[in-house]
């Protein structure tokens, strides 16, 4: 069984073509997991909507008590800790992470900035092995195989690969480097362009992200159907190990 975590990050509670100034990125993050769930009924899902409820931003007793080792902290630090903890556990037990998110200002929204702070710890998600000073961090996400599903939202257009305007893009770029630090490297990109021209564009745009997202759905559980198996496989020699 496979399990997903979904997030949305878009200020707008609605959706797109449904409710005024609805959201276009919640529209394809609901696209996937709806038609993921309609496909394996038998998978499960953790909705996480913290565009409209975003995470504690770190402070200064949030840094001294992710810094501290878990032995010497004292209540006060793991009562800092316990939001990102219970992010963190979200994130670990996770087989497909699916991120609905607008491009705002050329990058993310503050809420999801918030939250890859939250998620990105030492000790939980990445660990400093001091024996290798020029590159120690070791992602602890690594241990199995994780997908991330970037879908996007942007008001102009030539913010992709190879566009007009993509050298001002960093939303995609600094999710995929802090998912890749922590050991997230399957990462899937589908985005839609051209909200503040509309029309036919932007009609065209839509179209294209959710037949592709259609196929990406089909295109990964095909491939977890593939390698399950093997992980189970693998998982049983480490036991008897």
């Amino acid at each position: 069984m496979t399990h997903l975590l979904h997030l949305d990050a878009s200020a707008r509670p609605g959706l797109a073509g449904k409710d005024a100034h609805g959201s276009h990125s919640r529209n394809l993050s609901q696209r996937f997991v709806s038609q993921w769930l309609s496909r394996n009924t038998q998978d499960s899902v953790t909705y996480r909507d913290i565009g409209q409820n975003p995470p504690s931003f770190i402070d200064h007793d949030w840094i001294a008590s992710a810094f501290t080792s878990v032995e010497r902290r004292e209540p006060w630090m793991r009562n800092a800790l316990a939001e990102s903890d219970q992010l963190v556990d979200e994130l670990i037990a996770a087989d497909v992470l699916v991120i609905g998110t607008p491009l705002y200002n050329f990058s993310m929204p503050a809420a999801l900035k918030a939250w890859i702070d939250q998620v990105v710890r030492l000790g939980r998600t990445v660990e400093v092995d001091e024996s290798k000073p020029i590159d120690p961090y070791v992602p602890l996400l690594a241990e199995r195989p994780r997908h991330a599903v970037i879908l996007t939202a942007r008001g102009g257009v030539g913010f992709g690969a190879g566009g007009e305007m993509a050298h001002m893009n960093h939303l995609e770029s600094s999710l995929a480097t802090a998912l890749e630090f922590i050991g997230i490297t399957r990462i899937h990109q589908i985005a839609i362009e051209g909200q503040e021209v509309g029309g036919e564009l932007l009609a065209a745009s839509v179209a294209q992200a959710q037949r592709r997202v259609d196929v990406l759905v089909a295109e990964l559980q095909a491939e977890l159907e593939r390698t399950a198996p093997a992980l189970a496989h693998q998982t049983q020699a480490e036991l008897i190990c």
